[in-house]
C-alpha cells in the first residue's frame, strides 16, 4: 500500500541521513522543504522532496496536504501514564497554599498513587491507562515511554510494567519500559531505606528481567527521596540485567546526581529545573540527554528547566510531558512544545528538535521515529491549514492537528 502526500507547504525535520539527536547551535536549525511531497510504502517513509520532482506514483493513495505542514510525530520520553485514580485533591491542596513536600509528608503524592494502584485489578488499570494512550496519540505523539513506580511493592510494580507490556503489544506506536521501584519510599521503609532497596535488587529486578518487563531503570534522586549512594547502588545492580538508567534528578535541589549519573551511562537525566554550572560541566562531552518536564513547572508552579543555559552550553535538550497525576496530569506534547518557547525561551526550531530527534534518543528509538528519512517508520503529524509551523507554539491553546499517521495509517 502506498499513500502519496502532495502539495505539502512545509515538511519539518527532514534528514536525508539518520542522525541521533542535535546539540547547542544546531537545534536552532530544523531542515525543512517547502512546497514537498511524501510518499509512504508499508507503513515506512519511502520518498520525500520537492513538489516540482514528485514522481508519477502509480497505484497510490493522494492525500492533498494544500497548506498544511507536515512533521514526525511527537517523542515523549518521559510518562507515568500508567496510574489508577486521579490526585485532584492534591491540585486543590496546592491552590490552598501546600507545597508538595507538604502533601508528600502527609501521606499524599506518590504513597497516594499507589495505595490506589494497589487496590486496582490489573485489567482496570489497563483500561484506565489505555483511555490515556488513545488520548495522546490523537494529540500527535507517536512514541512514548512509560514508567513504572506507583507500586512500590514486588506485585504493584510487576503490574504497572504488565500493564505497559500488554499496550506495547497493542499498540503501534514505539513504547518503552521504565522499571521506577524506586520512586518513593513506602512507609513501612521511612526508617529503613536500605531493607527497600534490598527489595528492589533482590525481589523486583530478578522477577522483572525473568518476564522481560523492562527496558530502563530509574529513580527519583532527590533530597527526601533517594540519595546519590542509594541510586547508585540501584543503577549498578540494574546493569547485570540490561537496564539502562533514564534519572529523575534536579527537580527541587542539585546534589551532584546528575555527574553519577553520566558516569554511569544514563540515557537520559530528567527534571532539570535546577542545574549547577557543576551540572553542566558533567554533561559536557557524555552521551547522556538532558530532558525538560516544562509542563511540570507549570503545573506545580516551580522553576523551569534552564533552556537557554543547557542548549547556549552546547549540549542537547529534549522535551517531554512527566504525565503523572499528581504534577502533570496532561500528555499534551503540543503543549509542552508551546511552553518550552514561552517560558524556557526555546525558539520554535529549538523545541521541535527537542521534541522530535532528540526526544527520540532519550528514550532510544531514533532509528525508527523522530524525522523525516527514508525507511523510518511514516508516524506523522499532518496540521491544518495554518501559516507556518511557528503557529503551532503561537496558538498554544488550540488543536492544529488535523490527522495522526501512525505506520502509514490515518489514526484520527
Amino acid at each position: 500500500m502506498k499513500t502519496l502526500l502532495i502539495n505539502i507547504k512545509e515538511l519539518l525535520q527532514v534528514r536525508e541521513t539518520a542522525i541521533e539527536k542535535v546539540s547547542g547551535n544546531e537545534m536552532k536549525t530544523l531542515p525543512k522543504i517547502d512546497n514537498a511531497f511524501l510518499l509512504i510504502e508499508n507503513g515506512k517513509i519511502a520518498d520525500f522532496g520537492k513538489m516540482e520532482n514528485c514522481p508519477n506514483y502509480e497505484n497510490c493513495e493522494l492525500v492533498d496536504a494544500t497548506g498544511r505542514v507536515v512533521l514526525p510525530t511527537w517523542v515523549d520520553s518521559h510518562t507515568h501514564i500508567v496510574y489508577a485514580g486521579n490526585r485532584i485533591q492534591e491540585f486543590v491542596d496546592r491552590i490552598n497554599g501546600l507545597s508538595y513536600e507538604e502533601i508528600a509528608n502527609r501521606g499524599g503524592g506518590i504513597l497516594n498513587s499507589a495505595k490506589k494502584l494497589n487496590e486496582t485489578s490489573e485489567t482496570d488499570l489497563y483500561e484506565q491507562s489505555k483511555k490515556r494512550l488513545d488520548e495522546v496519540i490523537a494529540q500527535g505523539t507517536g512514541a512514548v515511554e512509560i514508567k513504572s513506580g506507583y507500586g512500590l511493592t514486588v506485585e504493584g510494580e510487576l503490574k504497572m510494567l504488565r500493564v505497559i507490556k500488554k499496550l506495547k503489544e497493542n499498540y503501534a506506536i514505539p513504547i518503552k519500559a521504565t522499571f521506577l521501584g524506586a520512586h518513593a519510599f513506602p512507609t513501612e521503609f521511612k526508617n529503613n531505606h536500605s531493607a527497600y532497596i534490598d527489595l528492589i535488587i533482590n525481589e523486583m529486578l530478578p522477577k522483572i528481567a525473568a518476564e522481560n518487563l523492562a527496558d530502563y531503570v530509574d529513580a527519583f534522586l532527590e533530597t527526601g527521596y533517594f540519595s546519590v549512594t542509594e541510586t547508585k547502588r540501584i543503577i549498578e545492580a540494574s546493569k547485570k540485567y540490561g537496564l539502562q538508567p533514564k534519572i529523575h534528578v534536579n527537580q527541587f535541589t542539585a546534589i551532584n546526581g546528575i555527574k553519577m549519573c553520566v558516569e554511569h551511562n544514563a540515557l537520559s537525566v530528567d527534571h532539570l529545573e535546577v542545574v549547577t554550572d557543576d551540572d553542566i560541566e558533567a554533561l559536557q562531552n557524555s552521551n547522556t540527554m538532558p530532558v525538560a518536564l516544562p509542563s511540570c513547572s507549570y503545573f506545580i508552579s516551580i522553576p523551569y528547566t534552564p533552556a537557554r543555559k543547557i542548549i547556549d552550553a552546547g549540549l542537547p535538550l529534549a522535551l517531554a510531558t512527566d504525565y503523572n497525576p499528581g504534577t502533570t496530569p496532561s500528555g499534551n506534547m503540543n503543549f509542552v512544545v508551546a511552553t518550552a518557547c514561552i517560558k524556557m525561551k526555546m525558539t520554535p526550531e529549538e523545541a521541535i528538535n527537542a521534541a522530535t530527534i532528540n526526544a527520540a534518543y532519550a528514550m532510544g528509538v531514533s532509528n525508527t521515529v523522530g524525522s523525516i528519512t527514508k525507511g523510518k517508520k511514516a508516524n506523522v503529524i499532518i496540521t491544518k491549514p495554518i501559516h507556518s509551523y511557528y503557529q503551532l507554539p503561537y496558538e498554544f491553546g488550540s488543536n492544529l492537528i488535523e490527522k495522526v499517521v501512525i505506520n502509514g495509517k490515518f489514526n484520527v
